[in-house]
């Protein structure tokens, strides 16, 4: 508690704390939205395929935009891309309200709304890779146990919100426009709270000498380099492959999920109670990222980062394992809990690996790499259900095969660690001798 209340103290952090629980919270409320008009629309079916469709489409930015912004944001000033970025999706945001409210499904909403999750990478890749400007090293662990938890939390009670306003004001395409326009007006104040931060305060320290354009140009080249730093870490490199497996993981978990409240566990038609139950799944979820950010500093204050990583994996297959082979509502509710709580446990620990062991001048880049393989696994995972998931979520054999991915992963993870552990100490008793 003291190191929080530390970086409490400490105007930049909370000035960076407040754009991302603003920011985060909009997301919650956007997410509803478009969760509402896509899959929990009473007229339409909602089949795995169109599921993972959608969560492959919204999702796609997530992983191809990526490269692109850590190019920008190891070159622009990282202030300046909250303030413009936030206020970018909020006009976006406002266009999509007006194609929902004309009932409009087509190419064009999906632009849209790819273009404002286009904005969300700049952001939270942004956000992470100024936190290490806003906090000393020591207390990074705190740091990223608190921001992208209380961020994730933020956008689940956002997506709460959202359900209430769509309770409370109907279920129809002007309840969704509504949302949407909430949504946007989150944005406009996460924009004017950056605005408060100094425009050089959340770095890059260094920028490169090439210019914008001829930097795009080699944006494969530079997704190299920042490849082969990682290969020069390797502790940063393995956590992000365990962290990938995790999100194919919970993925899959989370169409499962999905369809068990939309089309088994209430009835088809009643859309809103679909949605009331899959937002509940997901505000349980929610309440162990929380959770996990009061646990994860003290546990980290006795075991290494690594161990917390491979106990989170080998934990969420023993979990999902126990609470969902009855595909009944309150086991699925208790083991929402703690794959949150041992989801948000690795992630605590891999961003904080990955600060730690990779330098300044490639965070961006190297975030921009994190955030292709994290939501490209769930993109390959939406992928995955839509083969083979049926319409009703229950599939016995795919979940006890993600039961054997979670575990086989970790123990392999286990094994690197330990294996890189042992090489390092041969290294060092060579030295020693020689």
């Amino acid at each position: 508690m003291s190191d929080l209340r530390e970086l409490l103290k400490s105007g930049l952090f909370r000035r960076l704390f407040a754009t991302r629980l603003i920011g985060q919270f909009g997301d919650g409320v956007f997410q509803v939205a478009l969760a509402a008009f896509v899959v929990f629309s009473p007229e339409k079916e909602a089949t795995a395929g169109d599921v993972a469709e959608a969560f492959a489409l919204l999702l796609l930015p997530f992983t191809v935009i990526g490269p692109f912004a850590g190019v920008f944001l190891d070159r622009w000033r990282r202030r300046q891309v909250l303030v413009y970025a936030n206020l970018l999706r909020s006009g976006i945001v406002l266009v999509v309200a007006t194609q929902v409210l004309a009932a409009d499904s087509g190419l064009l909403f999906y632009v849209s709304a790819l273009a404002v999750l286009s904005c969300n990478r700049f952001i939270l890749a942004g956000l992470s890779a100024a936190l290490p400007q806003a906090v000393e090293n020591e207390r990074l662990v705190v740091a990223n146990a608190m921001s992208p938890t209380a961020g994730t939390l933020a956008a689940t009670l956002g997506g709460s919100a959202g359900v209430v306003i769509r309770a409370l004001v109907g279920a129809g395409n002007g309840a969704n426009a509504l949302i949407l326009v909430v949504a946007a007006a989150l944005y406009t104040v996460a924009a004017l709270m950056a605005r408060t931060m100094q425009r050089d305060s959340l770095g890059p320290d260094e920028r490169p000498a090439t210019s914008t354009w001829s930097e795009l140009k080699v944006v494969a080249r530079g997704l190299g380099e920042g490849l082969a730093h990682l290969k020069e870490r390797k502790p940063a490199a393995a956590a992000l492959v365990a962290i990938t497996t995790n999100r194919f993981c919970y993925g899959l978990t989370t169409i499962m999920v999905l369809l068990l409240f939309r089309n088994s566990f209430n009835d088809p038609h009643d859309t809103n109670a679909g949605l009331r139950g899959f937002g509940t799944a997901v505000a349980v979820s929610g309440v162990g990222f929380f959770l996990s950010a009061i646990a994860s500093p003290i546990i980290l204050r006795r075991f290494a980062l690594s161990t917390w990583i491979t106990t989170c994996m080998i934990g969420s297959a023993l979990t999902l394992a126990a609470s969902a082979a009855w595909f009944r509502v309150a086991p699925l509710l208790a083991g929402a809990l703690v794959l949150g709580f041992l989801a948000q446990g690795q992630k605590i620990s891999t961003d904080t690996t990955v600060q730690r062991n990779v330098e300044d001048a490639y965070r961006g880049r190297v975030f921009s790499l994190y955030d292709m393989l994290f939501n490209g696994a769930f993109v390959a995972a939406a992928a995955v259900a839509a083969t083979t998931l049926p319409m009703s979520g229950k599939s016995v054999a795919l979940l006890y095969a993600t039961v054997a991915v979670y575990l086989v992963s970790g123990i392999g993870y286990a094994w690197f660690c330990a294996a890189s552990r042992c090489a390092h100490q041969e290294r060092s008793s060579a030295t020693a001798v020689s």
